[in-house]
């Protein structure tokens, strides 16, 4: 039959990955009538007492005693103090259960452990995340056998045994699917004995924690050519654990990731025999490690990468917004500058988005959900507005963020960027194939059921028929209503939601149905074709990427109770999750396969043309005044990103008197512009001229001298001496 033609083929690597993990908010999403009170009635994750009381003792203390210039430019490691810390607070067992002897974590707290350490260090934060993330611990804890967990979880949870995690092959990155790694069943010698086993080799580069670790997770493709286990001589991926002293186990030389001071290096092995209980989950689970790898990727990807991108929002949004408030060209704050000023705003709006997205992720995994596609969207768009980010900062700084040394509070942050763009799937590939390819099949309503039919044993034509049937009414359905609110400019879609923030969900609604509109019509052009094609692939993520972030932002204001501030930075953030999404729709109907069918679902979205704009100039103004005073919302958007070095002290202190000191700057600088205090004059001179005229009290002058003292503090730059001639 033609339909089976132009449906997809499923391997058995892609059944896999569409059986793991959980569909969530992101298939009312796809459905084109989200209902958006179930996102305002989900849960929201809270920190227990004790998990507070960690972040402010044991994490605090742990901040205090990292100097990140000394550890990644001199002793490319961490001090020994600060291992020992790690392990003797359990920091790499958040999430081991406490009858395990870890902390017995939620996600929220975990991830907002990563946050705070990483506002202080990226290099600490990555090693602390990774034995809490994707890596033995997390995989014993869902699939290990009772004997794995009772041996292995108190050992991680105490430090005992330090975990990595081998995937990623030369030759097999991103791809998981094609592992060359392979493991033979066999019999061979193990203490003294003849057991039924692996002859197993591999290569893994890349691999966190390597250099230390004491056991190693692998994951390998497994064969049974004697079919000892089974008839079956393709068994599948498998994962095992091996400890690192175990005779024929390699790890080599360190890798040096951006110049970061993390763990990193490759592990090799040739023909090294394991027993078969080393298998994680024992035999029964050999062959499943790919569907254990994608459910462990969904955790991950939803937590630790996410809070390192919203560890960077969070520093750089406090930083940044204090330096530009107090640093002056001009005899005016940088921050008063337009072109400063929509970098700010940028910036602004892009840290609410991270910590939304951060909290509507983690609140879901503590609902004992795995968000399989939320985590993807959550990995690269996070990773992403965090690249920009940085990117605002380190252009607001200027040359104070290029010359690096221990006042450089950005340098780091910059580095480790492209560290998060490019592990457990490269922004690329989660972009053009993970997002909208695993989202189209699990979460439209019918295209999963038809691929299951049509792929099944036997086809069922009466099932089968009734299928498309329904499917053809949902897609008539959505041409009908997509052209009603486009005509309409979504003003008349119900949504059960008032206040100020329901026209948001109105146009969210639209969106929602065009993008349900735009995939059906590219999977009945294109099929299983549709995979292949990745920047069309790419521009249907980007739109369910962006309702994502919007629904994200709407839930964070929801449950701030839509204070002022909050509604300020809405309306940045859903109005540039529209615009993003309409260009996406542009990039669509630009490409169409069929040209005539882009303009006609072009014309019947949006009728009237262009329905979005970017946010106004002047609503930058009214967010960089909320970012660069001290307020509420303030401390409430930069909760848990740590401020006790030198350079935020400073900063914090010169910003709480600014209010102050500025009535008293206006006059000093006033008597110069008439010529009352000489301009030639040093600056103490000139305050003391202006004394000597009763223009400034002394107290003015006493207080004005500090704060320019502070300012000459927090521009000031590190200075290094070389012998040039060394050099030379």
């Amino acid at each position: 039959m033609d339909f089976k033609k132009r449906m997809p083929p499923l391997s058995v690597t892609e059944r896999e990955a569409l059986a793991a993990g959980d569909v969530w908010w992101e298939k009312e999403l796809f459905s084109g009538q989200p209902q958006w009170q179930h996102l305002l009635a989900m849960p929201v994750s809270q920190l227990t007492s004790e998990e507070e009381s960690f972040l402010k003792n044991q994490v605090e203390t742990l901040c205090n005693m990292i100097d990140d210039w000394q550890i990644v430019y001199h002793e490319h490691d961490l001090p020994k103090a600060v291992w020992d810390y790690l392990k003797k607070e359990r920091f790499f067992g958040l999430v081991i259960p406490k009858q395990y002897g870890g902390l017995g974590f939620s996600a929220l707290a975990h991830s907002t452990v990563v946050v705070k350490i990483a506002s202080r260090s990226v290099s600490v934060a990555i090693n602390t995340m990774v034995p809490n993330s994707l890596g033995p611990g997390e995989l014993l804890l869902h699939y290990g056998t009772q004997q794995q967990k009772s041996y292995y979880l108190p050992r991680l949870a105490s430090g005992e045994e330090i975990p990595c995690f081998g995937l990623t092959e030369p030759r097999a990155g991103s791809d998981a699917g094609s592992l060359t790694d392979s493991g033979i069943v066999c019999h061979g010698e193990y203490q003294g004995k003849q057991v039924l086993g692996i002859r197993l080799s591999w290569e893994k580069r890349y691999i966190t924690l390597a250099p230390i670790a004491t056991v190693l997770g692998i994951a390998f493709h497994l064969y049974d050519p004697d079919h000892l286990l089974s008839t079956k001589e393709d068994i599948g991926i498998t994962l095992s654990l091996i400890p690192t002293n175990h005779k024929g186990v390699e790890i080599g030389n360190r890798h040096l990731p951006s110049y970061l001071a993390f763990m990193n290096g490759p592990t090799r092995g040739k023909d090294v025999f394991i027993p078969m209980e080393w298998i994680i989950g024992g035999v029964e689970m050999a062959g499943q490690g790919w569907r254990m790898l994608m459910e462990c990727l969904s955790i991950g990807r939803a937590i630790s990468l996410p809070a390192l991108s919203t560890a960077c929002g969070k520093m750089t949004f406090r930083m940044t917004g204090a330096y530009a408030q107090l640093r002056k060209q001009f005899n005016m704050p940088i921050a008063q500058f337009e072109g400063v000023e929509e970098a700010l705003a940028n910036m602004a709006g892009y840290t609410y988005l991270l910590e939304a997205c951060r909290l509507l992720t983690v609140s879901a995994i503590d609902q004992k959900i795995k968000p399989a596609t939320a985590s993807a969207i959550a990995k690269y768009q996070m990773t992403e507005l965090a690249r920009k980010v940085i990117s605002h900062a380190m252009d607001i700084h200027g040359g104070h963020a290029v010359q690096v040394g221990p006042r450089n509070y950005l340098a780091h942050a910059h580095l480790s960027t492209p560290i998060s763009i490019t592990v457990e799937g490269a922004n690329i590939l989660t972009r053009n194939m993970i997002i909208f390819g695993q989202g189209a099949i699990r979460c439209h309503p019918y295209i999963l059921q038809e691929i299951e039919l049509i792929n099944g044993p036997a086809v069922s034509s009466q099932g089968l028929r009734r299928i498309l049937f329904s499917h053809a009414g949902y897609l008539i359905k959505n041409i009908f209503r997509s052209f009603y609110y486009g005509l309409t400019a979504g003003k008349l879609i119900s949504v059960s939601i008032s206040g100020p923030t329901a026209r948001y969900y109105r146009q969210l609604t639209r969106m929602s149905t065009a993008l349900a509109l735009l995939a059906d019509s590219l999977m009945l052009i294109l099929g299983g074709k549709l995979k292949r094609k990745e920047c069309i692939s790419a521009r249907l993520a980007d739109i369910l990427s962006e309702l994502y972030l919007a629904s994200a932002a709407l839930k964070y204001a929801q449950q701030h109770h839509h204070a002022k501030e909050d509604l300020t930075y809405l309306s940045w953030c859903i109005p540039m999750c529209l615009y993003n999404i309409q260009t996406a729709c542009e990039g669509l109907f630009a490409n169409f396969p069929w040209p005539w069918l882009g303009k006609i679902l072009s014309w019947l979205i949006f009728p009237w043309g262009r329905s979005y704009k970017k946010p106004k100039d002047n609503l930058a103004q009214h967010m960089v005044k909320i970012m660069t005073v001290p307020s509420e919302f303030r401390d409430r958007l930069t909760c848990y990103a740590y401020t006790n070095t030198d350079a935020a002290k400073k900063l914090e202190a010169a910003l709480s008197q600014v209010a102050a000191i500025d009535p008293i700057w206006k006059k000093f600088q006033s008597a110069m512009r008439d010529g009352k205090v000489k301009k030639w004059r040093n600056v103490e001179e000139q305050m003391q001229e202006a004394l000597k005229q009763n223009i400034l009290t002394a107290s003015e002058v006493n207080a004005l001298c500090e704060y320019d003292k502070l300012i000459t503090e927090i521009i000031k730059v590190d200075e290094f001496s070389f012998d040039l001639r060394k050099v030379v």
